[in-house]
């Protein structure tokens, strides 16, 4: 009964910064595929996909809209009369976060007051637990070796004074006076190398977590908690290249999506069917689908939906 019925249509669309992965979260989620090399979407792209629900089929009409900011006056075009939408950030760049919120507040003030808005964190395989201040302790232990050195070098000069002094216990007065000028001038020359190694020292401490693309910038609580403050927001962390996390985000939009405003109102046999017959027949095609580009037609045709 299920294959019969008839598929709800859902308009969703995917927001947010450049190179967070919108176009790949979309490739895994409608080919289960991942492209290393994505070409940056131009405009938008035009995606569908079935999504099964107990005894309902969910086919989301999917617009990936570009995130270079040059396309962002097109944005209304996509996200009107959405009754979803995904705000992709990358959990390894904190800005793109605060670019989602500002996405999140023109869907807010926009569109549809009942869209369903899901934050999903993208790009969760370039992060292993436990790595948040994973940076300043690699920097602090980088700059281990330079003290340890130091300090045996001065330990070492130390040493060799005592022997030399011991050495030349018992000399005359004017022995002594001259090797105390050497020793002060060799104590400027330790004080010389320790002051050039400390220097020498100070770049590694100097190292940040921005030098390492690969470590966490946004804490999934920091999201998460915003995503409840904003008037709870679905939210995801997920991996377009591993796959984790994608189908929930999905799954979980086609859960929480008001059926009773988008789902088709059926209408009792009666006078009215011959006109709708007459201006079917009238068309070209059928009533929503004849002029609309399904890119992701075969794909459908291949697999299942996404629950």
């Amino acid at each position: 009964m299920a294959e019969t019925a008839k598929p709800i249509q859902v308009k969703l669309v995917l927001l947010g910064e450049a190179a967070v992965g919108k176009s790949s979260v979309v490739l895994r989620f409608v080919n289960d595929d991942f492209n290393e090399n994505n070409s940056p979407t131009i405009g938008a792209a035009f995606l569908t996909q079935k999504c099964r629900l107990e005894d309902k089929v969910i086919k989301f009409e999917i617009w990936d809209t570009a995130g270079q900011e040059r396309f962002h006056s097109l944005a209304p075009m996509y996200y009107r009369n959405a009754a979803a939408a995904v705000v992709v950030y990358d959990i390894t760049k904190a800005s793109s976060l605060e670019k989602a919120k500002a996405w999140v507040n023109e869907l807010q003030r926009q569109a549809n007051p009942n869209i369903v808005i899901a934050l999903v964190g993208n790009k969760l395989d370039l992060v292993t637990e436990g790595q948040a201040g994973q940076g300043s302790k690699d920097a602090v232990s980088r700059v281990s070796p330079f003290s340890s050195t130091s300090t045996g070098e001065a330990k070492k000069t130390d040493n060799t004074d005592d022997e030399e002094a011991d050495e030349e216990e018992g000399q005359e007065l004017a022995d002594v006076t001259t090797k105390s000028t050497a020793d002060r001038e060799e104590m400027g020359s330790t004080s010389s190398q320790k002051d050039a190694e400390a220097a020498t020292a100070v770049p590694a401490v100097t190292t940040t977590d921005d030098a390492n693309p690969n470590v966490r910038q946004v804490s999934r609580e920091e999201a998460e908690g915003y995503a409840k403050e904003a008037g709870g927001l679905l939210f995801f962390e997920a991996s377009a290249k591993t796959g984790k996390g994608v189908q929930e985000i999905f799954t979980e939009i086609a859960k929480n999506l008001p059926m009773d405003s988008i789902a088709p109102k059926s209408t009792p046999a009666g006078s009215n069917a011959g006109s709708r017959r007459a201006a079917g027949a009238a068309g070209s095609g059928g009533a929503n689908d004849g002029n609309r580009v399904n890119l992701g037609e075969q794909t459908q045709k291949r697999q299942g939906g996404c629950c």
